[in-house]
């Protein structure tokens, strides 16, 4: 029964992990095109601003990084994993 609680409490709280990386991850890279637009196009046309910072973030979206994220959930469950087979093995 405890190793469910810990799987559960565990799932929880790589699940607000995996949310606020991935949250911190699509404001930095929305932040970064907004800046980029800027740069390129100091007169500032809102509409074209929006329609540059949504084609980013789609493609965003699609790349790798975002997936990456996921490791959050593979990383401490291999660990885990680990250590509790390497203790029962000795």
């Amino acid at each position: 029964m405890a190793f469910i609680k810990l799987v559960a409490v565990g799932f929880v709280g790589l699940t607000v992990i995996y949310w606020s990386i991935s949250l911190y991850a699509r404001s930095v890279t929305k932040e970064r095109l907004e800046k980029d637009f800027d740069v390129d196009h100091p007169e500032g046309d809102k509409a074209a601003r929006d329609a540059f910072v949504a084609a980013g973030l789609k493609d965003y979206d699609s790349s790798l990084r975002p997936k990456l994220i996921g490791l959050v959930y593979v990383v401490p469950a291999v660990v885990v994993g680990t250590i509790i087979y390497t203790i029962n093995a000795t």
